[in-house]
């Protein structure tokens, strides 16, 4: 008797821990949530990726300055080539910004 006492009020509070209570992710309780996420998109979204745009390409405008090659031992080692191309070059390589083992390449 006392066991079945206690998986009733345990049985009550799960049910009440977990029930679903003021908004919840349920489809179609309220009406005007699409409408709502368009209006953030619109109005936070959008000019959000405009300024990181012009913070990216206008504010920061020209290229990085190319470092300064310093040939040390533990950079740029390969113990073996690269399946593409000659070998030397990474699969993303930017002349510009990437060394090669013997420095830049002139342009």
């Amino acid at each position: 008797k006392m066991a079945s006492r206690l998986g009733s009020a345990l049985s009550r509070g799960a049910r009440r821990f977990y029930s679903v209570q003021g908004p919840s992710a349920v489809g179609g309780e309220e009406h005007g949530a699409m409408k709502r996420w368009k209006l953030i998109s619109a109005l936070v979204a959008i000019p959000g990726v405009a300024l990181c745009w012009v913070n990216a390409f206008v504010l920061n405008g020209g290229h990085p300055e190319q470092p300064e090659f310093v040939p040390y031992s533990h950079l740029r080692m390969r113990t073996k080539r690269f399946p593409w191309g000659d070998g030397n070059h990474t699969l993303f390589h930017n002349p510009h910004l990437n060394a090669l083992p013997d420095g830049y390449e002139e342009h």
